[in-house]
């Protein structure tokens, strides 16, 4: 049975200082033992949110990986060296990763193959843009994306993805996704991963929404069938406004 999360990515922000407090006030929160709450800090941040959290039921998770596995690429942190750090978890191919470094679905192929065959958890990303939209080819872009980065993956490697649907378009452009629009690509999402993969495989996936949002409208976001969480930018960095969006999950 798919589980519930909320993942909380925190981008490019907080020192160390910043991290730590966040850290203090998320770990002193009484969320669900039966929620999945999962915590992406900066690189520099990673050994420490790992030991901070490790006697707790919160997760930590890098931001991005490379897709090599080590050798002459200045920069870069491989899977191995997340995992090395104790986090099992990383998410690829956020809109930002793809709009401002030019990540494509073919480069993120190799990431995921990276993380999986390291043993990490990949919470994948993806979304169309408002153009795609307007035009009607949203579902097109959707399911290229997770056909050409995830559909080379086995069976069993599905035990180690996490999608997350954001629509680039529902992201600080002044238009919403409505609850109704999210849950019409997630049903699409979970039908296209049953055409290739099976009924069980596509029924047991966790498929979050992230795109804005916010404690006003994050319950009925989740209160969609196929909305089995989401991944949470700017307001994770408010443990108030957090812990608003983490308690309008409904456990079953």
């Amino acid at each position: 049975m798919r589980k519930k999360i909320i993942a909380a990515n925190w981008k490019m922000n907080n020192t160390k200082e910043d991290a730590l407090k966040l850290l203090v006030d998320l770990v002193n929160q009484n969320y669900s033992p039966e929620l999945r709450i999962i915590i992406a800090p900066a690189f520099t941040q990673l050994a420490m949110a790992a030991e901070k959290t490790k006697l707790t039921n919160i997760e930590i998770a890098a931001q991005n990986i490379s897709s090599e596995s080590k050798g002459a690429y200045t920069g870069e942190v491989s899977a191995a060296m997340i995992k090395s750090e104790g986090v099992r978890t990383t998410i690829l191919g956020h809109s930002e990763r793809r709009a401002l470094f030019n990540e494509t679905n073919d480069t993120l192929k190799l990431k995921v193959r990276s993380a999986i065959s390291e043993g990490l958890e990949v919470i994948y990303c993806f979304g169309e843009e408002l153009n795609d939209r307007k035009l009607g080819n949203h579902f097109n872009v959707v399911k290229t994306q997770l056909k050409t980065a995830l559909f080379n993956e086995n069976n069993e490697s599905w035990n180690k993805i996490i999608l997350a649907y954001e629509p680039i378009w529902a992201i600080g452009t002044g238009e919403n996704a409505s609850p109704e629009q999210i849950q019409e690509m997630h049903m699409f999402i979970r039908d296209t991963i049953s055409e290739k993969y099976g009924e069980l495989i596509a029924k047991n996936v966790s498929i979050l929404y992230g795109g804005s949002i916010k404690p006003n409208n994050a319950k009925d976001i989740f209160s969609e069938d196929d909305v089995d969480g989401g991944l949470i930018g700017g307001a994770s960095l408010n443990i108030d406004d957090f812990s608003l969006i983490v308690n309008c999950i409904q456990i079953e």
